[in-house]
């Protein structure tokens, strides 16, 4: 069953939430950038459950100017493959074009080609260096 969700851009959302839901798919934490990340990012988006809980969340940084990067897309394990994601990456889409943005980037891993081709992109090579 789909659960029905609202995607909401820059909604507010509290310094622990996003470490949380990080932490519930398995990434880590990351405590330090928050609420940095509000203050540097263009926006953000994500979507509570019926009891207010955090369970969806994306961004998008840059320069703010044409090229904007598509940033850690995460959905709560228990809301996984029900289209929220889908739809929060939509929604980023959306607000990158009335932000004015022309060209979207992400990356992800190979076993997520297919979520964002469903989401419109256009799957290309490309690397990625871990500084830390």
């Amino acid at each position: 069953m789909r659960m029905q969700v609202q995607i909401m851009v820059n909604l507010p959302i509290q310094d622990n939430e996003v470490p949380d839901l990080r932490e519930a798919v398995g990434w880590g934490r990351r405590d330090k950038d928050y609420p940095a990340l509000f203050e540097r990012c263009n926006f953000w988006a994500g979507a509570r459950d019926e009891t207010g809980k955090l369970i969806a969340f994306g961004y998008v940084c840059g320069m703010g100017l044409e090229h904007g990067y598509v940033e850690d897309i995460i959905v709560h394990p228990s809301k996984q493959k029900q289209g929220i994601g889908v739809k929060l990456v939509k929604a980023l889409i959306e607000e990158a074009k009335s932000f004015g943005l022309g060209i979207l980037t992400v990356s992800f891993d190979e076993h997520n080609a297919n979520f964002y081709k469903t989401t419109g992109f256009t799957v290309s090579s490309g690397g990625v260096l871990y500084l830390d």
